[in-house]
């Protein structure tokens, strides 16, 4: 457990929030029904050419770059139907780039420059118009991409008074009522806006500013009003992706493979790596068939995919690259992972605390629940690169014995003796050390109760079934278990052709799949806990 660590992630609009776990789960019905052994025999033994069914990809070839603008697009369309999906505060933002960027620098002097332009083109005696039309126009296309395809009477509304060709000699002649061509679009923006912009179009109503500052502001309004027509379709589409997300999220997927077959590289690794961590960690087991030939037993595929994912969530986050086909949820992974850091560091701290002064401190909740906060509070961000994990447990060491000695004291017992408040600050530091036994025990009981939950991704009963000595941050664990689970579950449901393709090749790569693979009772036991 890494408690100390950060690389840069992508970056996620609006506050992340895991998919719906009953809704994941029902979606991944198919994937888990069946035990390792019924799926061995379907994914590994079958001849199946669809592409739903099994994921092809094309040998390596030289690609063009029209090729990788495709998969590029295809990759941005495949992460953003998922946000919609799986994030339901998903909306886009105007784009606000870093106050001191070069981007932010460029833009805002090439803007300028127009402004610039237009008020001394309408300052000119006579006025030029040159700017302001080229404004006129792309204020009308705007205002047109805005109406609904039977707003007929209001398009021709706005082709007739921001009719160009009359505009321009208009122009000609300096007949040109710019003022009321900006009331009139105000007023037009105010028909068509939504109700949260209100209020801005009422203070360009009765705006005093100079003409060229008007406008202005009535491009930045009409920005505001381009993101909510965007928001507005994507809440309209969202039950309509919802409904056919994972067939729409594999078809993606595979044309980006299709286009770019590495795209699997950093997945089939993590999935090697699971496979060889199950074959390396048990001694081989044999079955005798009826016809006396001896067969090894290999892991089953959902054994291998769990594993993998167990160890993306309490391994090292940043070891090694991330698989493409969780590319979509690296913020959201990245988020649960830090915080079951957290929550078992907390665990850890208490274990011992209450292991090292025993009885007196037994049975009272409230102390308990005031530690834990005080812990959680103090060790916020501990992910974070400045984060000195060492100085801030002797800091939580010294706030645990005031406390301590508080309610000890309150209770007639002994304050804490130099001796013992020593003891406890070093066995606190000492879970920075990755052999420390608290620490191997608390990640210990974390992984099987995180593996429970891989095997039973149905059972939601088993959230608040933790492990012993995990009581302290059972809620915190069944708030991540149900989002890890939900999430995993719903990655298995659209991607799972892909990794039992994987695994097939992983096992059978140098010999043919047995007609029928023998089933691991141990692995049943499991599977089906």
């Amino acid at each position: 457990m890494p408690l100390n660590d950060e690389r840069p992630t992508s970056t996620s609009s609006g506050e992340d929030q895991g998919c719906d776990g009953e809704s994941s789960s029902e979606r991944c019905d198919s994937m888990t029904s069946t035990s390792d052994l019924d799926c061995s025999r379907e994914s590994f033994s079958s001849d199946c050419s669809s592409k739903h069914c099994t994921p092809s990809s094309s040998p390596p070839k030289a690609l063009t770059l029209d090729e990788v603008m495709d998969a590029g697009r295809d990759l941005f369309n495949l992460k953003l139907s998922h946000e919609i999906v799986v994030n339901h505060s998903f909306q886009m933002e105007l784009n606000s780039l870093p106050q001191d960027s070069l981007w932010k620098m460029v833009r805002d002097n090439l803007h300028k420059a127009f402004w610039d332009i237009l008020e001394a083109e309408l300052n000119d005696d006579p006025p030029e118009y040159g700017q302001a039309i080229n404004l006129l126009e792309e204020i009308r296309e705007i205002l047109l991409s805005f109406l609904n395809p039977g707003a007929n009477r209001m398009r021709t509304q706005i082709m007739e008074v921001l009719d160009m060709d009359l505009i321009r000699q208009q122009a000609d002649n300096d007949a040109v009522d710019i003022q009321g061509l900006a009331s009139y679009i105000i007023t037009t923006m105010g028909k068509l806006c939504a109700p949260v912009r209100d209020e801005e179009i009422k203070k360009l109503r009765e705006s005093t500013l100079n003409i060229v500052a008007l406008f202005r502001e009535i491009f930045r309004v009409l920005d505001l009003m381009k993101v909510d027509i965007v928001n507005n379709t994507i809440e309209q589409l969202r039950p309509v992706l919802q409904r056919h997300s994972v067939e729409y999220e594999r078809a993606t997927f595979q044309s980006i493979l299709d286009k770019t077959p590495n795209s699997l590289d950093n997945t089939t690794s993590w999935i090697k790596s699971a496979l060889e961590e199950l074959q390396s960690a048990t001694v081989p087991k044999e079955q005798t068939h009826g016809d006396g030939k001896r067969q090894q037993v290999v892991p089953g595929p959902f054994q291998v995919i769990n594993t993998a994912f167990l160890r993306i969530l309490t391994g090292d986050f940043f070891k090694s690259p991330l698989p493409e086909t969780l590319a979509t949820d690296e913020t959201r992974l990245l988020e649960i992972h830090w915080q079951l850091q957290q929550c078992q560091a907390v665990n850890e701290v208490m274990l011992i605390v209450y292991s090292t002064i025993g009885g007196p401190i037994q049975g009272l909740p409230s102390l308990s629940d005031r530690l834990k906060r005080m812990i959680s509070v103090l060790l916020d961000g501990m992910h974070r690169p400045s984060f000195n994990l060492e100085e801030s447990l002797e800091g939580i060491s010294g706030q645990i014995c005031c406390e301590l000695n508080k309610s000890l004291t309150e209770r007639s017992y002994p304050a804490l003796t130099p001796a013992l408040q020593a003891t406890l600050t070093g066995q606190i530091c000492s879970i920075t050390q990755k052999d420390n036994p608290i620490r191997t025990l608390v990640e210990d009981r974390v992984q099987q109760y995180f593996m429970v939950l891989l095997n039973n991704p149905k059972s939601q009963h088993k959230l608040e079934q933790v492990p012993a000595g995990l009581a302290v941050i059972k809620p915190e664990l069944a708030l991540i278990g149900a989002k890890f689970v939900s999430l995993v579950n719903y990655n298995k449901n659209v991607y799972g052709p892909f990794y039992a393709d994987i695994i097939r090749k992983l096992l059978f790569s140098n010999s043919p799949p047995a007609a029928s693979l023998p089933q691991d009772p141990a692995q049943d036991s499991v599977t089906h806990n």
